[in-house]
């Protein structure tokens, strides 16, 4: 293995660890490490400049995979990231021809052409730094999560057609024929279908990602990760995309520290870029609120609009790519390169701070952000109510659909089934299941929950143990409750945090799968098994399984 690689790696260890102590996200600690790294006289090595690459392609197509297509025909997606990036071109293009005319190092030297520049590749916020975020906070299926991701991939294409116009090269005649992707679906689904759910399952994932991106797009004069997206939105409506997803999931992580370690090792700073870079990431402050404002106007809650802000409140890695371009053209100076580096990472500091303690400033500043909020709130953001309903299933997956059909066979009617996702919610109804959409990890869906006195149990039926967790923590602040929490933990350190939350009973899945499997076995085959010799009492195992 080469050295400097392996050094890079123990280095990112080392940093992320230290950063994570301190409460602040690894990817602080990756960027802090290749700056290090940078600073001792290392410089980005091939290696690893595939390494990031192949880490940013990954990430794309696993947002391609989780993608609801229709997601991007929503007004407050296509519309909040347009109006947004005209406005935010508008406000930087105006402050930095101010800092030009103040005579401000860096700055005197851009002509009109730079000026605007600058103030575009300001106005992209990071896909990769968004996505991890919401993945560390279990908010990627929150409302304001699918509409930061929507606003993201809005930004990326935007930036893929500047990038295509600005090489001077136009696509080849033959990139028409990627309109006809959609008709080999059935093929790659039936492919899909027979990978498994092992190496097979990655080895088709990363195929695709390189093969229609690489190996399609490219050569076609197209951006390759916006071919590795389009291939994730291809699968995304088969019911093992999660899986893949899933699958990717710890490769694409490893190979984004490289990504985040590329960024520090990209050029070493001197005293008047940091200065300048942290000006610009003050300017921040002005993006944040040109995104607040204008989700707002598309009736979205102010909670959801200040969320969705901070986790878009950053620089984007794309605009290193334009600062690369435009500095390789000659347009800008090799400086603008390095402050765009050092503003990127600073900014990235500063968005999970924001992140981290989004919920204690929302909470201290709530009365003053709900004037700008639209008394007719968007139809997803309303008040959640539940009637008459005396058992809420929250997370309507396999297991929470398993739960409800159980519970309805007794109460009937009295069952109400909650789920994040608006179409999961159409889809229970028209089989006949009373379903309402809510997002569980959403700390202001406490407050439009209207609980009643007939609520008996709450079950928290959510894939992810932090959902189920933090729905505990909410539930266990409401005073005067007369309900029981029962919730699903897939290890015993997650029962165990649970039990001490006052939920109980807790279900172990895999230890219940296993009771679950001796009990079927038992009942199915109860008579040969009693008249086997090795069985070593009278007893009936069935008497335990229901006393467990």
């Amino acid at each position: 293995m080469d050295n400097s690689l392996l050094l890079f790696i123990g280095t990112a260890f080392s940093f992320g660890m230290l950063i994570n102590l301190i409460g602040l996200p690894p990817m602080v600690g990756f960027l802090l490490a290749g700056f290090s790294l940078n600073y001792l006289g290392f410089s980005e090595t091939s290696a690893l400049q595939t390494l990031a690459h192949l880490g940013v392609t990954l990430l794309l197509f696993s947002i391609g995979l989780k993608l609801n297509i229709r997601t991007l025909f929503k007004i407050e997606v296509w519309g909040s990231a347009s109006i947004h990036m005209l406005c935010s071109i508008l406000f930087y293009s105006l402050l930095l021809f101010i800092f030009k005319q103040l005579g401000l190092s860096f700055f005197n030297h851009l002509d009109t052409q730079g000026l605007i520049l600058v103030a575009f590749l300001l106005s992209f916020s990071s896909t990769v730094f968004a996505v991890k975020i919401l993945e560390a906070k279990s908010e990627t299926n929150s409302l304001y999560g699918r509409i930061a991701i929507g606003i993201l991939i809005m930004q990326d294409i935007f930036a893929v057609l500047f990038l295509t116009i600005s090489i001077g090269e136009l696509p080849s005649i033959w990139a028409l024929s990627l309109c006809t992707l959609p008709l080999f679906r059935p093929l790659l689904f039936k492919l899909l279908d027979n990978a498994g759910h092992g190496e097979l399952l990655v080895l088709y994932g990363i195929f695709l990602a390189l093969g229609v991106g690489t190996g399609l797009f490219e050569p076609l004069g197209l951006n390759a990760d916006l071919g590795a997206l389009i291939a994730g939105m291809l699968l995304a409506s088969h019911r093992t995309a999660k899986d893949m997803a899933n699958a990717l999931f710890n490769m694409k992580e490893i190979f984004l520290v490289c990504f985040f370690l590329s960024i520090g090792l990209k050029g070493l700073p001197n005293i008047d870029h940091l200065m300048i870079a942290t000006l610009l990431s003050c300017l921040l402050i002005g993006k944040i609120s040109l995104y607040f404002f204008t989700l707002s106007k598309f009736k979205l809650r102010s909670r959801t609009s200040l969320f969705a802000a901070f986790t878009l409140a950053n620089y984007s890695e794309f605009g290193l790519i334009v600062a690369s371009l435009a500095t390789y053209k000659g347009w800008l100076s090799y400086d603008w390169l390095t402050i765009t580096a050092i503003a990127v990472s600073m900014s990235f500091i500063i968005s999970a701070l924001l992140n981290k303690y989004a919920d204690p400033i929302y909470s201290r500043y709530k009365h003053s952000l709900k004037r700008f909020q639209a008394t007719r709130l968007h139809k997803d953001d309303r008040p959640v109510r539940v009637g008459d309903a005396q058992i809420l299933v929250m997370g309507m997956g396999r297991i929470g659909v398993g739960a409800y059909d159980a519970l309805k066979v007794y109460y009937g009617k009295k069952v109400i089934g909650i789920d994040y996702d608006h179409q999961t919610t159409l889809r229970h109804q028209k089989l006949g299941r009373r379903v309402i959409t809510g997002d569980a990890l959403d700390s202001d869906f406490w407050t439009k929950l209207q609980l009643t006195d007939n609520i008996k149990l709450i079950l928290l039926a959510m894939p992810n143990h932090n959902g189920n967790r933090y729905a505990a923590e909410q539930l266990i602040k409401i005073e005067h409750y007369n309900f029981k929490v029962a919730a699903l933990a897939h290890y015993k350190d997650d029962e165990q945090e649970l039990e001490k939350l006052g939920v109980s009973p807790v279900f172990n899945m895999y230890e219940e799968a296993g009771a679950g499997f001796a009990r079927h076995v038992w009942a199915e085959l109860a008579d040969v098994l009693k008249d086997d010799s090795a069985l070593q009492t009278d007893k009936n195992p069935l008497d335990y399984f229901e006393h467990k």
